[in-house]
């Protein structure tokens, strides 16, 4: 793994593991703007609980070493959570940049840690 690959996965992992832990933690405290959130996207509060735990669990999936399989299923479950986001915020309509800004930014840090892990965190298929 060349230098530059190298620190572009820790910034990407970094960033994409602050996020995700940041929102995880906004979702199982239940905040005030989250709920009002859910609410407005139609989904029931339970959800809020659910994801925050993925979340919390998804981020100690993708930082420890080795689990590559566990890291392939994060980083899924990661891109199937985001991209749902904004598709949730495209169901209702919501114009806003700031609704899009979020999800999309997690979507691409997602892409971006994934492809530039280095070798010692890819399944192994061979």
């Amino acid at each position: 793994m060349t230098k530059r690959n190298k620190i572009i996965y820790w910034i990407a992992t970094v960033w994409l593991a602050l996020g995700m832990l940041s929102t995880g933690i906004v979702q199982l405290i239940k905040m005030k703007e989250e709920v009002a959130l859910f609410n407005q996207l139609g989904y029931p509060l339970y959800f809020l609980t659910i994801l925050g735990v993925w979340k919390i669990l998804g981020v100690v999936a993708v930082l420890i070493p080795k689990f590559t399989l566990l890291k392939e299923w994060a980083y899924a479950g990661f891109f199937f959570v985001m991209s749902g986001a904004v598709f949730s915020h495209l169901a209702v309509r919501d114009n806003s940049f700031s609704a899009y800004f979020g999800p999309m930014l997690l979507l691409v840090l997602t892409m971006l840690s994934w492809y530039f892990r280095p070798a010692d965190r890819k399944v192994n298929f061979a």
